[in-house]
């Protein structure tokens, strides 16, 4: 590799912040090759050492291995989602199965895996920290499950589907991202928009610039409910984006994902079987808290009853709201949203456009998001300019903790383009870690339109809880305070890792956090109290709406991932059909209400290392209503309690069992009955 190459030395910015004024296309693929390189020496180092295996030699030089490859990849899998260019896709596309040959050439090294297992057998013998004792149990744990204990011929058989997995899974994102994008509803006609605010019918008009039309561009996000939709009262163009989103993946062109997620869900069975699970929801799930499917389908069924009965009611009122307005014919799925948001602004008296002028994103950051965490955590942040970005509108923030010392380095990316993918998540360019004596560089990504130039962009209420749980996220990158990298920061299972972040929610509607962000963003007006109040009692307008869709997605997961090796998977024609049935086994089959993601565009499950565990936002929202009856229960927003959630949660990533953590805070175990009384579904 050329010494020009940006990934060749560590970066010599502060915080090891990625070079990307000076990072190229090209530079990619030769930094992965030396950095396969590199660790495949330093692998066959340890795995021939002639020395007894102990924690140092093995575990702990397994921890520093892999350094060229770990810089060249975060950036390069972060880019690949927010910068999914062609080229970088395509790149994407090459490398899936070189990552998969890279992994299973380290986990599958028998060798390697004799020398682990004799200091797993012996750790207590070995004088290990309680930290070095768990990340020696991870490891292990880890290996197991990547099929280091199998016979050689099965080993050769997993490499081959872990290949063809991620092969699979890398298209399936591909083909959203495009299909998204070309689905996208063209309006020609001003009046098609009414009901959009000002600032919503602009960006509109933006998209159909950059996309080289007249009009006005609606481009869809990945959820199935299309943000819009609350809003026109265009009944056609309403039906319009909710076709266009539902379409997606299943429409037979060419972004059509039937096929892989037949081929995909097959696979992901066989894998389960070698691995010697019945299938491979119950995989996932031994390595959750949740500790095994039928758990997760206890818990997911609980909620079905009630949330279907709740569903019928507000059904009665969609349906008296749509006769009130004279229009003939049954309630369509795209009346739902637009007819619920009328009952929420009629019974609470809020408009949602009306209160967006008081959501300005930088005052939302800033004054809201930060402010909360500064009041929490004691924290403050500082815009960093002299720090080259790869995009357009990213923002980096230096955070300090409250001593003045510096945490690390948080990238603001939260406006959408062509190139990012939908959604929103959080992610890192740098992990923390005592051992490599490295500091957090965590980035969020939103997908909030990006306004005309010289307008402000303001946030939907939703955007601005959604900003909240991505931040939440980044404060356990932020606040991790471990010795080694595979436990640090949110290196914690799936069904455990959406709580923090849900949790932060919270401060979003906390009225001393609101007040202080909540302005108009032209006369500098607060959000009147009465209306905050009515804010803050609409968020549980609509519970059954909101949990037939959740539950819908997340049983749907469930059973594309309950298919077993020995069972055929649907013709790729036969997806509708299947998603049908398996709504109506479990009693949440609605034509009104499409479950939160389909399979087509499910993304999170297909794509998005969610398999088998979308149920984690439920499972999560059971500790999150808790831990908020606690602040509640404790005044809220003091550093007391922040800097107890932060001490015995947030900092300390996986070096304890997530349960004793949440635990070490509530003072108990967890109980599933406020997150019951939240969702209205209970009495």
């Amino acid at each position: 590799m050329a010494d020009s190459n940006p990934f060749a030395v560590p970066s010599d910015l502060p915080f090891a912040f990625p070079p990307f004024d000076a990072i190229r296309h090209e530079h990619y693929r030769p930094a992965f090759d030396l950095g396969v390189a590199e660790q495949r020496a330093e692998v066959e180092a340890i795995a021939t050492d002639p020395e007894p295996p102990t924690f140092a030699n093995t575990v702990e030089a397994l921890e520093r291995s892999g350094r060229t490859y770990s810089r060249t990849m975060r950036v390069f899998g972060n880019l690949a989602a927010s910068m999914a260019t062609p080229e970088m896709q395509a790149l994407e596309a090459e490398l899936a199965p070189l990552v998969a040959e890279h992994t299973d050439a380290i986990r599958l090294d028998p060798r390697l895996f004799a020398r682990l297992d004799a200091v797993h057998a012996g750790r207590h013998d070995a004088g290990l920290t309680p930290e070095q004792l768990r990340v020696v149990e991870r490891y292990h744990r880890d290996f197991v499950r990547a099929g280091a204990a199998l016979p050689d011929a099965d080993r050769d058989t997993l490499r081959s589907l872990n290949v063809q997995i991620t092969s699979l899974t890398t298209e399936f994102g591909t083909r959203v991202l495009a299909g998204s994008n070309d689905r996208a509803v063209h309006v020609t006609d001003r009046a098609g928009l009414d009901g959009l605010s000002a600032n919503a019918v602009e960006a509109a008009a933006g998209a159909a610039e950059s996309a080289g039309l007249d009009g006005f561009l609606l481009t869809l996000s990945l959820p199935t409910i299309q943000p819009a939709i609350s809003s026109l009262t265009d009944r056609d163009v309403r039906r319009r984006l909710h076709e266009a989103a539902t379409g997606r993946g299943t429409d037979g062109g060419a972004h059509d994902t039937r096929d892989l997620v037949t081929r995909i869900s097959r696979l992901r069975a066989e894998r389960a079987a070698l691995l010697g699970f019945t299938d491979h929801a119950a995989y996932i799930a031994d390595d959750q808290t949740a500790g095994s499917t039928k758990a997760v389908l206890e818990m997911l069924g609980e909620m079905v009853g009630p949330a279907m009965a709740n569903l019928e009611v507000e059904r009665g009122r969609i349906e008296e709201l749509l006769a009130a307005d004279g229009v003939e014919g049954p309630v369509q799925p795209w009346d739902w949203a637009y007819y619920a948001e009328r009952d929420k602004a009629a019974t609470y008296d809020v408009d949602v456009n009306a209160v967006k002028p008081y959501f300005e994103l930088d005052r939302v950051l800033t004054d809201g998001i930060f402010h909360a965490a500064s009041l929490l955590y004691g924290v403050s942040f500082e815009q960093r300019t002299d720090l080259p970005v790869y995009a357009e509108g990213v923002r980096v923030y230096e955070v300090r903790d409250g001593d003045g010392s510096t945490l690390g380095l948080f990238v603001c990316d939260w406006f959408a383009r062509p190139t990012k993918q939908g959604g929103a998540w959080m992610d890192e360019f740098v992990g923390q870690s005592h051992l490599l004596g490295t500091r957090p560089v965590v980035v969020v990504c939103l997908n909030v339109p990006q306004p005309p130039a010289g307008q402000p962009a303001l946030m939907t209420v939703d955007e601005v809880r959604t900003g909240f749980h991505e931040f939440g996220h980044a404060l356990h990158g932020l606040f991790s305070d471990t010795v080694y990298p595979r436990l640090q920061g949110t290196a914690v299972p799936r069904d455990f890792v959406e709580f923090p972040s849900q949790v932060n929610e919270m401060w979003a509607w906390w009225p001393e956090v609101l007040a202080h962000y909540a302005v108009h963003h032209e006369t500098g007006e607060p959000l009147a109290q009465d209306v905050v109040d009515r804010l803050i009692a609409s968020q549980a307008h609509g519970q059954g709406f909101e949990m037939v869709a959740m539950l819908g997605a997340a049983l749907l997961d469930q059973e594309w991932h309950l298919l077993t090796a020995d069972r055929a998977e649907p013709a790729p024609e036969d997806v509708g059909s299947f998603e049908t049935a398996a709504l109506e086994r479990h009693g949440v089959r609605s034509d009104l209400v499409p479950p939160r993601y389909r399979t087509g565009y499910f993304a999170h499950v297909f794509a998005g290392g969610y398999d088998a565990g979308y149920y984690s936002y439920l499972w999560s929202e059971v500790l999150d209503a808790d831990l908020v009856g606690w602040f509640t229960e404790n005044g809220g927003p003091s550093r007391a309690n922040g800097d107890r959630f932060r001490r015995q949660l947030l900092s300390v990533g996986g070096t304890v069992d997530p349960l004793d953590a949440f635990a070490a805070v509530r003072g108990r175990a967890p109980s599933t009955e406020p997150l019951l009384e939240r969702r209205g579904l209970r009495g």
